[in-house]
């Protein structure tokens, strides 16, 4: 992926700047950390249950988290989207790594979008495009856009003449 001249709407975000990666190896680390030091006979309740294979699976999980968290970290792949002035596309990718290469990439003409529906609900928001003849276009949503989803459909409008923009409860 090729930063455009002058990109609109610019977001990106990498593995090293999200919290969920560092707080997976932090996890990972600490039930490592007590898969090594908590001795598994002393792992009895107070009325004399014991479970000391509980320990070294408590250990085990703690390696694969440490381990998911800390590829993610060096490897450190990104998201993110824009829009393209010069093509006047909405450009995205997921899973770009260094070399430029991405798991998941696309482009939506910026004149098939005619509404945005934004969803603000209880436990996440979500952001859902949709075509002139009102089918939902393919698009990643949430994963990369900036939140709130509200002020970046705003700013969409600003570069699709008569985009409509419906926000609901859910």
């Amino acid at each position: 992926m090729v930063r455009a001249e002058s990109p609109i709407l610019w977001f990106e975000r990498s593995a090293r700047r999200d919290l969920r990666w560092w707080g997976m190896l932090l996890v990972g680390l600490i039930f490592v950390y007590a898969g090594w030091t908590v001795d598994p006979a002393t792992n009895c309740s107070a009325d004399g249950e014991c479970a000391p294979w509980l320990v070294p699976v408590a250990g085990g999980l703690g390696v694969v988290f440490a381990m998911g968290g800390a590829v993610s970290l060096i490897v450190n792949p990104s998201r993110g989207s824009f829009i393209d002035p010069a093509t006047r596309e909405l450009v995205w990718w997921q899973g770009r790594v260094a070399d430029g290469r991405a798991t998941d990439a696309g482009r939506l003409k910026l004149a098939e979008i005619a509404r945005v529906v934004v969803v603000e609900g209880s436990d996440a928001d979500e952001l859902f495009l949709y075509g002139r003849n009102g089918e939902l276009l393919p698009f990643p949503k949430d994963e990369v856009m900036p939140w709130p989803y509200r002020e970046w459909a705003a700013g969409l409008a600003n570069h699709v003449p008569g985009l409509m923009i419906e926000e609901r409860q859910g």
